[in-house]
């Protein structure tokens, strides 16, 4: 059985035929076309050990325009409130025989760890700081439908790089499809690395394909870092007198922070790719299942 915990999970091969295949879900959603119900009589459970809207949401939506049943697990009620580890909660929803079990936790390595003991395919809604999959998937997707090819093109990460399972896949995953990623950030925000890196937007802005802007993990930081969110939006808030009239294509993996990640007139511009970015989420997770459940 496959799972998909990292983006290198899938060989450029696989992830070629996933993005082919969400290009036609995408066509089909947007032509109100009849989709084949392929995962019909299959079962999904989404285990969300985290708060999610946006890719709880599309998993849920993907699952359903293929015709799988989604059972949600209340987690706030589950049996790990009891004590029962989490090994034991997926061996026990693992024998009652559903076909996937969507995973978002907070601690890095958890859907990793599960996959080594389930049947069901184990797809990684985000771990921690350390990946989230469909995330890159989905960008990559909405770069190649922008640009058709993307290698040589240059993207810059731009925020709190250090604690973003986002930004962890997407590297991999976009350098792997021939782009060159810069770093951009303040330090206690940039991890080592052996990519290109600086401290000040202003010195990449004229070389760059594409903006990446990522939500600030407050959440994730164990004390303060800055003195407040306006002092870190003043120097790595992309607005729109930074693009000027730059062709540069812009996105963000939500919830945006307004005028801290992206000022309210960029988020407005033809150049950003946010709503498009869900819209292609909901196709690409389309597709990740059906070559997880179906194509076996």
């Amino acid at each position: 059985m496959k799972h998909l915990t990292t983006t290198a999970d899938f060989t450029v091969k696989e992830i070629e035929a996933i993005l082919q295949d969400a290009d036609l879900f995408g066509k089909s959603i947007k032509d109100g076309a009849k989709l084949d119900k392929i995962l019909e009589d299959k079962i999904i459970v989404t285990l969300f050990f985290e708060n999610s809207t946006r890719t709880r949401s599309s998993f849920e939506i993907a699952a359903k325009r293929l015709g799988a049943e989604v059972v949600h697990l209340d987690v706030a009620n589950s049996s790990t409130k009891k004590g029962e580890t989490l090994v034991d909660t997926a061996m026990n929803l693992d024998a009652m025989s559903p076909h996937a079990i969507i995973v978002r936790h907070q601690n890095s390595g958890v859907p990793k760890i599960l996959s080594n003991h389930t049947n069901a395919s184990i797809i990684n809604a985000g771990d921690g700081a350390h990946a989230h999959p469909t995330q890159a998937l989905l960008d990559l997707f909405t770069l190649k439908k922008h640009f058709g090819d993307v290698r040589g093109k240059k993207i810059a990460i731009v925020g709190d790089i250090k604690n973003s399972r986002v930004a962890n896949s997407n590297i991999e995953l976009l350098g792997r499809f021939g782009m060159e990623v810069i770093l951009v950030a303040p330090p206690q925000f940039l991890p080592k690395t052996d990519l290109r890196s600086t401290h000040f937007l202003k010195e990449i802005i004229d070389e760059v394909d594409v903006i990446m802007s990522l939500r600030t993990q407050t959440e994730r930081h164990s004390s303060q870092t800055y003195a407040s969110l306006k002092d870190y939006a003043s120097d790595f808030c992309i607005t729109t007198e930074l693009l000027g009239e730059r062709d540069i294509v812009l996105l963000h993996p939500g919830p945006v922070h307004r005028n801290i990640d992206i000022c309210d007139a960029l988020l407005a511009d033809k150049r950003c790719k946010v709503l498009e970015q869900v819209s292609n989420g909901v196709a690409i997770r389309m597709a990740v299942l059906k070559k997880l459940i179906y194509d076996v």
